[in-house]
């Protein structure tokens, strides 16, 4: 793989280490530290460093019976079926074919006009998250965001005025960014994206078509 030059933020990491983001933005960190070593790696100092944390913490006397209903809870989980690696030719990371059933060959694609696909993937109404298929040449409407858009380059390539995004890059949207992404010549650009608020769309046509979009 090329190298990654688009990386997680601290505040992105420590949240997904504490268990505090949203379960989309949770999928494309995931996704993102399966293709990153730089990331994961960061993201173990943060585990590390909570781990030290909670051994410094108060001792808490348990009760009686606590022993005995921990072990209740545990022969209560299903057994976890087993997995097998995706091949290295798979475009999906792990953390994603969990969600889809698979490789792209799964995916079910609905078509938004223009070249343009998408699949909404299930998760908790705190954010939602996508997969979309951007066909190669070709822009995605110009558009601002309400709150926090991460965007996940899997396959090929797009550009904008924050640089080159290609796979495993991440793109971090706020408030402040309003943007144009072109998906490069050559080949389409399939991404991840989460957002945890509607965008800002300038032209008329993409405001009508928002509610259908679902973005």
């Amino acid at each position: 793989m090329k190298q990654i030059k688009h990386h997680l933020n601290d505040g992105l990491l420590m949240g997904y280490a504490s268990g505090n983001l949203p379960e989309a933005f949770s999928l494309v960190v995931a996704t993102h530290i399966s293709l990153c070593d730089e990331c994961r790696a960061r993201l173990e100092s943060f585990d590390a460093i909570g781990g030290v944390l909670i051994d410094e913490d108060a001792a808490v006397e348990m009760t009686a019976t606590a022993l005995e209903a921990t072990f209740e809870r545990i022969a209560e989980i299903p057994a976890v079926p087993k997995t097998v690696a995706p091949p290295k030719t798979a475009v999906l990371p792990k953390p994603l074919q969990d969600y889809v059933g698979g490789d792209l060959d799964k995916v079910s694609w609905r078509n938004l006009g223009g070249g343009v696909k998408q699949v909404v993937l299930k998760t908790s109404s705190q954010a939602t998250v996508r997969l979309l298929k951007i066909p190669a040449g070709a822009a995605m409407p110009d558009h601002g965001h309400n709150g926090t858009e991460l965007t996940l380059v899997l396959k090929g390539a797009f550009r904008d005025d924050d640089g080159r995004f290609g796979r495993g890059d991440i793109e971090i949207a706020d408030e402040d960014l309003h943007h144009t992404p072109i998906a490069e010549d050559g080949e389409d650009c399939i991404c991840l994206a989460a957002t945890d608020a509607p965008l800002r769309f300038r032209r008329l046509i993409a405001r009508i078509a928002q509610p259908f979009m679902g973005i």
